[in-house]
């Protein structure tokens, strides 16, 4: 249900003031700060209504409303006007993902760095696996009837497993082995490894058809079986939100943080909103806990048809307009830059 004009203005009003101060709102500073032509008799009685109708809250020490889930709901979806960075921002931005750096990984991790100290909240940033690329690898002999493989990925990132290896497969044929999947293989990554380069490489080392296909099939298992990699920051800026000075409620942020696989499930591209940048509030974000958290999300994207997400995790009292201007920006350049490194 739709709220009238004025009760949608007044509840505009309290969120935005009390996102500003942190202080539950009265309706003498509504009536004196945001000009909507009622007296604060009236005011309190629209306020009174809206309380009733779930939008605000009253905390037992102080005479004026907050915000509640609710409200705040109505809030982002009907309500809020994006903010566009400032040019100063927009510049500090810019700076931090051109700068210069041939791994996804890096650039993510500095934009979520800066996306950090911008919003002081906590960010969040997934990496998706199929962007890996192969480095290099190297198949060692490891005692009789074995082998160490090792791949290392652009990330930095090395896998290993051991494997078994026919009597007939020498340290030689290892290491001949090794050089042709490093010629065939380096700087490829994992979403263009097609099934025409695994034909081309049985062709080339027909010799050892059986023994190849045991590694190429722990290359898929190591690179496909995984999730996206999470990256996370701004646990140093968080403290500055009065939130996150009640010790149980960053215990509860931080135990949200160590959770992987709900990250994963959070902050996947297909839980996001497909176009432009999703919010989560309250509930949506921690079912469990008795603290609230918000979670603002957007994609980026990447060739092959692969995606990420940029998010900014903080208190329910989080500027919205601002970070989701902010996040679309961020994500409007980032897809330009990454399609320049890229490709």
């Amino acid at each position: 249900m739709l709220l009238d004009e004025r009760k949608a203005r007044i509840l505009a009003a309290v969120v935005e003031d009390f996102i500003s101060t942190g202080e539950p709102v009265g309706s003498r500073t509504i009536a004196r700060k945001y000009g909507l032509g009622v007296s604060p008799a009236t005011i309190r009685n629209e306020m009174a209504d809206l309380e009733e109708m779930g939008y605000l809250e009253q905390p037992h020490t102080s005479a004026g409303r907050i915000p509640s889930e609710l409200g705040y709901r109505y809030y982002v979806d009907h309500l809020m006007e994006p903010q566009e960075p400032t040019e100063e921002e927009k510049e500090l931005i810019r700076a931090h993902i051109k700068r210069k750096a041939k791994e996804l990984a890096t650039v993510i991790q500095r934009t979520g760095q800066i996306l950090a100290e911008l919003t002081h909240c906590a960010t969040l940033a997934t990496v998706p696996r199929g962007s890996d690329v192969f480095r290099h690898l190297q198949l060692l002999p490891f005692g009789r009837g074995r082998a160490l493989v090792l791949v290392v990925l652009n990330s930095g990132e090395v896998v290993h497993q051991f494997i078994s290896v026919p009597p007939s497969v020498t340290a030689y044929d290892l290491e001949t082995i090794s050089e042709v999947l490093n010629a065939k293989l380096r700087g490829v990554s994992v979403a263009d490894i097609k099934a025409t380069l695994l034909q081309e490489l049985r062709r080339e080392l027909v010799r050892y058809r059986r023994f190849l296909d045991t590694v190429l099939e722990l290359l898929r298992e190591a690179t496909e079986t995984k999730g996206d990699r999470i990256f996370r920051g701004g646990l140093p800026q968080i403290l500055f939100q009065p939130e996150f000075h009640n010790v149980e409620r960053l215990r509860t942020l931080l135990g949200l943080l160590e959770q992987e696989d709900y990250l994963c499930n959070l902050l996947s591209p297909q839980g996001s909103s497909s176009e432009g940048v999703c919010i989560r509030i309250g509930s949506e974000v921690n079912r469990t806990g008795n603290f609230a958290f918000s979670l603002v999300s957007v994609r980026y994207r990447l060739p092959y048809d692969l995606e990420g997400v940029l998010a900014v995790l903080g208190p329910t009292r989080m500027p919205y307009a601002r970070i989701v201007g902010l996040l679309s920006w961020v994500a409007d350049n980032l897809n330009k830059e990454l399609k320049r490194i890229f490709g």
